[in-house]
């Protein structure tokens, strides 16, 4: 087969990597890719929303499957294009159609789909500037912290958690005369839940479902979760916290209920679900979908997979996932994000990164990397991840913060403390 993967961050070098031990892979392409994909196939310069170029290709280069790893796509419909575009129809898309990424894309979407489903979640409101006085009354039965989130997508900073009941006021009024722009012009108001997170993954047809390795991800830039949020600074996988008991709700409660919503709605759905969810005192709730693999969880739930992915994606395409077998690796994965100097706000790019070819015992997933007159050099604000495997997350932390130690770029930055609370 050949396999076009979209995207050019850590998940997707990783979903490249794990794609191409697959026997069943002649050509593995990835656009736009990075410098480290580009050692699991071939990068092309296509832009992820670029759906035109990305049909053209496929066919010029007689791509079987096409794998999306980011949001944007997703949400922008890449997989109704292929689905209704004549020549491309043939060609299948490994992610949800446009209606079902609104799990991800919209936050009311998410949480009316919840209540309809009778899914664990936060008590909210959903408020539009003509109700921006019911917002304020809804505010006013909660306690604090109050939590407001952008409806759309806002590249991560839709969401704002206050402790202030005239902040949060003040802040609902903003995001909906636009700071978010189009994404918060709607805002869902939401009960604060107190607990600890996690994310569950799943693969699904539509109609079946596996369940993947469960992980926790670290948001924050400083040690000790604190300072702004990131794209996520490190990850381990397994989560100490997530007992069969507790997994076994996660399924029975929100995995079920979720994947047969999907189907009763009658939404075309192929691939990913990431749940994020919060442990309250032993009990599940949804925090938020995604209509993806999250990063940096999936530079340690892949390395953990150990059956053929392309076989996975073949069962997804034919409906038979039910008959797929998954398996994976006991030990822990653990990733340290290394990021650039100034990162989550202004950063500098092109810094060239050596000490790459010290590293042992661990893989580097390249998010923001690329090739320059030969060498690698940085291009991002999260600039790679080094996953290593351990009997414990501890044991395989040690291994990620030696090699993170030994790659060196100008104005390099880690978190040394990843997996601290558990």
């Amino acid at each position: 087969m050949n396999i076009l993967i979209l995207g050019s961050g850590g998940r997707e070098h990783a979903l490249a990597w794990k794609t191409a031990q697959s026997s069943r892979v002649d050509k593995l392409f990835i656009a736009p890719g990075n410098a480290g994909s580009a050692q699991a196939g071939t990068n092309v310069n296509i832009a992820v929303i670029d759906f035109e170029k990305t049909g053209s290709f496929a066919v010029e280069n007689k791509v079987d499957l096409i794998v999306v790893g980011p949001e944007d796509p997703l949400v922008k419909g890449i997989y109704d294009y292929f689905k209704q575009t004549p020549g491309l129809q043939h060609i299948p898309v490994i992610g949800p159609s446009k209606e079902g990424a609104r799990l991800e894309g919209s936050k009311d979407f998410a949480k009316a789909f919840m209540r309809r489903h009778n899914i664990p979640t936060a008590a909210y409101f959903s408020v539009i500037p003509e109700k921006a006085d019911q917002g304020f009354a809804f505010l006013e039965t909660l306690n604090p912290p109050y939590v407001l989130k952008a409806d759309g997508l806002a590249a991560g900073k839709g969401v704002l958690i206050l402790n202030e009941l005239q902040e949060a006021k003040d802040e609902l009024r903003h995001m909906l005369d636009g700071k978010f722009g189009e994404a918060s012009k709607k805002v869902v108001v939401e009960e604060y839940l107190s607990g600890i997170e996690l994310s569950a993954f799943v693969i699904t047809d539509g109609i079946h479902y596996k369940i993947l390795p469960e992980a926790k991800d670290y948001k924050r830039i400083g040690e000790g979760d604190t300072g702004p949020n990131t794209g996520g600074m490190g990850a381990v996988s397994p989560v100490p916290f997530a007992t069969p008991d507790f997994m076994s709700k996660v399924e029975d409660r929100i995995i079920r209920p979720t994947v047969e919503g999907i189907r009763k709605e009658q939404i075309d759905y192929q691939g990913f679900i990431f749940f994020g969810l919060m442990n309250c005192r032993g009990e599940p709730y949804v925090v938020e979908y995604n209509a993806r693999l999250g990063d940096p969880e999936s530079e340690v739930i892949l390395p953990r997979l150990q059956c053929d992915i392309v076989s996975l994606f073949e069962s997804v395409v034919n409906k038979t996932l039910d008959a797929a077998e998954v398996s994976f690796d006991p030990r822990a994965v653990t990733t340290v994000m290394l990021a650039s100097g100034g990162y989550p706000g202004d950063y500098e790019k092109g810094k060239e990164i050596t000490g790459l070819d010290k590293v042992s015992d661990s893989i580097v997933f390249h998010a923001g990397t690329k090739i320059v007159d030969g060498r690698i050099v940085t291009n991002g604000g999260r600039v790679m991840a080094v996953s290593s495997v351990g009997n414990t997350f501890r044991e395989a932390l040690a291994v990620s913060n030696k090699n993170a130690a030994i790659i060196n770029f100008n104005k390099k930055y880690y978190r040394r403390d990843i997996g601290f609370d558990l």
